[in-house]
């Protein structure tokens, strides 16, 4: 069985997160999801809308994630690689060149972002509209 992981923090999900997740199942047959501790936001300097449990509810729902594992420090990756057996690494190419270093372990794969959809313009387009 081929195993792929990506990270995110999946707040506000969008139709740019479904087309992420659904792309990096397709290089694999398992999709394991490290997503974003509340813990992890607040050091990032991000504030998500929904908690980290209703976001892995959120995801745990969607057909393309067979696990949703916690991200908790920037540190985990290559930890998360081993751990789970990972084949392929997949990021969104907003993070190209930042984790090549991982594939001594596993292939990394940066996969294009959906044009014309982001969780950053949802809240700027909500703030503007609530002006």
């Amino acid at each position: 069985m081929k195993k792929v992981l990506t990270y995110g923090t999946f707040d506000l999900l969008h139709w740019g997160h479904i087309n992420l997740l659904k792309r990096a199942k397709g290089l694999g047959d398992y999709l394991v999801v490290a997503l974003s501790t509340d813990e992890f936001n607040a050091i990032k300097n991000k504030k998500a809308y929904h908690s980290y449990e209703s976001r892995k509810v959120i995801l745990e729902s969607i057909r393309y994630v067979d696990e949703v594992i916690p991200e908790n420090n920037w540190e985990q990756k290559i930890h998360d690689v081993k751990t789970h057996n990972i084949e392929v690494f997949v990021m969104g190419d907003d993070w190209e060149g930042k984790f090549d270093d991982i594939s001594e372990y596993c292939e990394v794969i940066y996969l294009p972002r959906t044009d014309g959809i982001s969780t950053t313009q949802i809240k700027q387009d909500l703030l503007e509209a609530n002006v």
